[in-house]
């Protein structure tokens, strides 16, 4: 499994979507690391609450509203991710500017329906 998957903002509420695209990636045998502002454990994979030396990242799921993305542009964009997620609720074309200049392909998207759609 070469291609991982950063849940940005994961959350270890079973009702938040961040948390089902961590049960669903890890369901459709994705590599999956996360990071949120609490730490615990969902579907075996640690949410980290400090951004440590994430590595190998293909894809970036965006949970986090734009107001609270703009202090990890800088972050997020070191990680090189092959493309950027903005999951609903999550759109800034702000950061989808930042993204275009550094050539990394971004999508509006959802990250469920991806996976239910074999479009992930």
């Amino acid at each position: 499994m070469k291609d991982k998957t950063l849940v940005f903002g994961a959350s270890l509420n079973p009702d938040r979507y961040s948390n089902l695209a961590i049960n669903r990636l890890v369901a459709n045998n994705k590599k999956v690391v996360a990071y949120g502002l609490r730490g615990g454990t969902v579907a075996g994979v640690t949410i980290e609450t400090e951004l440590v030396n994430f590595n190998d990242i293909d894809t970036v799921a965006l949970y986090m509203n734009p107001l609270r993305q703009k202090p990890f542009y800088n972050d997020i964009l070191s990680l090189n991710p092959k493309r950027v997620i903005f999951n609903p609720g999550t759109e800034n074309p702000e950061f989808y500017s930042l993204l275009q200049e550094k050539n990394i392909h971004f999508e509006a998207s959802c990250t469920l329906v991806l996976l239910s759609t074999n479009q992930y």
